[in-house]
């Protein structure tokens, strides 16, 4: 039997069909080989992110060895301003009016006189104006030995002698809690009485005393000098037998709260800094000065306990936050918080910090235990630090800088940095 031949009209429609078929098709085709030619001549930067295939809600679950590359876009509450493109980024937040300044100022400044920007030196106690000079650090940590023997006026000089070697004048600061932890006016020279702690001062005078106590605390600093208390303690401890009791204020989390955001305010009206101590909370660990605490406590704890004073004094305006050696299980059970990214994830996303984060003192040796042995200054600032308190002031500078030389440290995340440092400066008059 014959096929049946399709009628003329019909195969006249199925070739005609299939013409526009091919003719619409191969317009779209050369429209997308245009769009994309267009897009990578115009806009290499959006096209590179797409094949990457990373979302930005996704860097949150980056684990701890998250490249430093990718932190500033993890972690920074500075906005994503394009490293590539020759632009800053912005600061935002609790600096964000003096962004400009900011910007402006690191224009000028050579890649170690912005290493030295991230560094808090331990001031020696002898040499200091020329490590100053030779470093140009972001500032000093007096301790009481710097003070001892001296009159007010000598202070006052010695403090000035530090300033006028310093292209970007440095942050001063030191431990004048108040109680066992005195600086300065432990001697008669430079004040009357030595301070009370805040539990002597709440029982006898209450919540105005803390305030009146802490202008005196500020106002002996700036007469001195010194543009920066390590204070208000923040953690929560009730038990006398916490190591870390006599220094806190010995009460439940929301009066602590109200002790802390006093605190602040009352600096604040004396335009001297504050830093918040010790995150993410103390609670009844050891002594991280003499070795590794590890926090077994759960979260939901420090939910509802040791974040409230922090939250307190972040609300208040406190300009610093300051980050313990303690391993705190239920947040990273592999890295002391200072080195560790999810907890300064915490403070900056869940808290919603925007000022500066330094660290404890990185002297301690068991935090090499964490580094594999090496140099902890590299690790702490990819952690999300702003400033590393630092003892070995020339191993540790060195260290950091080999690390923004090598990669191991971006430039682009030392900038983020030293921008916070360069606003936060500006806003507090320090220059």
């Amino acid at each position: 039997m014959s096929k049946r031949k399709p009628h003329p009209a019909l195969r006249k429609f199925f070739l005609v069909t299939a013409g526009i078929i091919f003719v619409i098709a191969a317009i779209y085709g050369v429209y997308k080989v245009a769009d994309a030619v267009l897009n990578h001549t115009l806009f290499p930067e959006q096209t590179a992110t797409a094949s990457t295939g990373i979302s930005s809600t996704q860097t949150s679950t980056i684990p701890n060895s998250i490249p430093a590359s990718s932190l500033a876009a993890s972690l920074s509450p500075i906005s994503s301003g394009s490293a590539q493109s020759g632009t800053q980024p912005a600061v935002t937040g609790i600096f964000g009016n003096f962004s400009a300044s900011a910007q402006q100022k690191l224009k000028t400044m050579t890649l170690k006189e912005k290493v030295g920007q991230v560094f808090v030196f331990r001031c020696p106690d002898s040499g200091a104006v020329k490590t100053a000079q030779d470093y140009q650090p972001g500032g000093y940590c007096l301790m009481a030995s710097n003070f001892e023997g001296k009159t007010t006026a000598q202070v006052q000089s010695m403090l000035k002698s530090y300033q006028n070697v310093s292209k970007t004048h440095m942050v001063l600061c030191c431990d004048e809690e108040g109680g066992t932890v005195v600086r300065i006016s432990k001697y008669p020279a430079l004040a009357k009485t030595p301070f009370r702690s805040p539990q002597y001062v709440f029982k006898h005078s209450g919540m105005d005393g803390i305030y009146n106590d802490t202008v005196k605390k500020a106002q002996l600093l700036k007469k001195l000098g010194l543009n920066m208390n390590l204070a208000p303690v923040c953690d929560v401890s009730t038990n006398p037998s916490d190591f870390i009791y006599d220094r806190s204020f010995g009460k439940n989390a929301a009066q602590t709260a109200e002790f802390v955001k006093t605190s602040v305010k009352a600096y604040n009206s004396q335009n001297l800094s504050s830093t918040l101590k010790h995150f993410p909370g103390y609670g009844n660990n050891v002594d991280t000065h003499t070795g590794i605490a590890y926090d077994k406590r759960s979260l939901s704890t420090f939910t509802n306990s040791d974040f409230i004073p922090f939250t307190a004094g972040i609300q208040a305006g406190a300009q610093c936050v300051l980050v313990s050696h303690n391993i705190v299980d239920c947040m990273d059970a592999k890295y002391p918080a200072s080195l560790s990214l999810k907890v300064h994830d915490i403070l900056r996303k869940q808290l919603g910090f925007t000022g500066i984060i330094m660290t404890d003192d990185l002297i301690m040796d068991a935090i090499r235990d964490f580094t594999g042995g090496k140099n902890p200054c590299v690790t702490a600032f990819n952690a999300g630090n702003d400033i590393l308190l630092s003892s070995n002031i020339t191993e540790d500078f060195n260290a950091l800088y080999a690390g923004v030389q090598n990669g191991s440290v971006s430039e682009a995340r030392l900038n983020e940095s030293v921008l916070r440092i360069l606003a936060w400066k500006y806003k507090m008059g320090i220059i």
